[in-house]
């Protein structure tokens, strides 16, 4: 079984892993020059962004083509989920895969102006996580059917104009961010980010290639980072993962001086 992930605070591999078999990162895949894939099963596991599927998975799906007997995809949210599993599903269909099982994982919501990362901590009990996570597998090691219920042409119209609205803001979106006078320049937050999105000289830099993942400002060792608006002070990874898995399934620079070198691509 290959499961394919993308995480930046580290609540999907905390699933993948769960899943098991071989896990392999679609921002490193991407660099890679294997596009097609064949196994038994084949997995995908997504965060939800902005009530759809992030643009980095996107351009892996339409990318690469896939063969299995069973295709199953799992979409972590922390609020609302509205069409972001519905859009995987439209997604993976352009890429000719017919999946057999689909389910969401309400997992600890990350998005700094809109939630206290506290408040939401204290809501994690009460979400049943690795419950539900258990439910999945075994779900998945029957190769049991489920797929997303039709959405209301409300949701769809909702879904719509919020897409619309963050397509708008992606060139500048970065422009949210600043840098306080704890960062020491340790580049960390450029080998968390999927998309060579950061540069480090004096402080980081950004390169307008954001896909509003905030890893670099979760993962920050000295909270240095911060975003307009954003509801508390608190940062935010799955207690499960550590720093150095988010680096190995992200990293696109090899050192703090490199960053200065990475070239920008969308």
């Amino acid at each position: 079984m290959k499961i394919f992930y993308f995480t930046t605070t580290g609540n999907c591999l905390y699933i993948a892993k769960n899943l098991g078999g071989e896990l392999l990162s679609i921002p490193q895949m991407l660099k890679q020059e294997t596009t097609h894939f064949k196994d038994d099963i084949i997995g995908f596991v997504t965060p939800c962004y902005g009530f759809a599927v992030p643009s980095i998975v996107c351009r892996f799906m339409e990318k690469h083509t896939f063969e299995a007997d069973y295709f199953f995809a799992v979409m972590s949210y922390g609020n609302i989920l509205a069409a972001g599993l519905s859009e995987f599903e439209k997604l993976a269909n352009k890429s000719n895969i017919k999946l057999n099982y689909t389910n969401e994982m309400l997992m600890v919501d990350n998005y700094l102006p809109g939630f206290k990362v506290e408040d939401q901590l204290a809501k994690a009990p009460s979400r049943k996580i690795d419950e539900h996570i258990k439910t999945i597998v075994e779900d998945i090691n029957n190769k049991r059917e489920n797929s997303v219920g039709k959405l209301s042409v409300g949701m769809k119209i909702f879904s719509a104009i919020i897409h619309r609205y963050n397509k708008s803001l992606k060139p500048t979106i970065d422009n949210r961010f600043s840098i306080d006078k704890q960062c020491n320049q340790c580049g960390t937050c450029a080998k968390v980010c999927p998309m060579n999105n950061i540069i480090v000289e004096t402080e980081p830099k950004y390169q307008h290639n954001c896909t509003f993942c905030l890893a670099c400002i979760h993962n920050c060792p000295e909270k240095a980072i911060h975003i307009t608006g954003e509801k508390s002070a608190a940062r935010f990874r799955n207690e499960h993962i550590k720093l150095k898995e988010i680096i190995t399934a992200n990293k696109t620079v090899t050192s703090p001086a490199q960053a200065g070198q990475v070239v920008c691509h969308s």
